[in-house]
């Protein structure tokens, strides 16, 4: 049931494994948001972003978790940790430069629906 985006810059796409990335998030948000669904994982290579603090030379990266209602506050924010420190080591690993991650855990819309084709 999750439904998970990954944004990341182009810079970071040779230096970022998305993929690696994607596979450790999965367990990661099954696990904190207690979920017992199916990740869906768009990995989206922005062309343009920017970042207005360090003089505009910084990388972003943003990931949004969608969830169906019901979990607290306190689940969404660890699950926001724990997404923002397998961030940091996957991008540590890959480079130098500074890059700004933020993570969003919004509740999927009571009109949500899924279907496998």
């Amino acid at each position: 049931m999750p439904h998970i985006t990954v944004d990341y810059p182009r810079r970071l796409a040779r230096l970022f494994d998305v993929q690696a990335f994607a596979d450790e998030l999965h367990p990661v948000v099954l696990d904190e948001s207690r979920s017992a669904g199916t990740c869906k994982t768009l990995l989206r290579e922005a062309t343009r972003a920017c970042v207005s603090q360090h003089g505009g030379d910084a990388a972003f990266v943003h990931v949004e978790v969608g969830l169906l209602p019901g979990r607290t506050d306190g689940i969404k924010a660890r699950l926001c940790q724990a997404i923002l420190d397998l961030l940091e080591r996957h991008i540590r690993m890959a480079t130098t430069d500074n890059v700004v991650c933020s993570v969003e855990v919004r509740d999927l819309a009571d009109s949500y629906r899924l279907r496998t084709l």
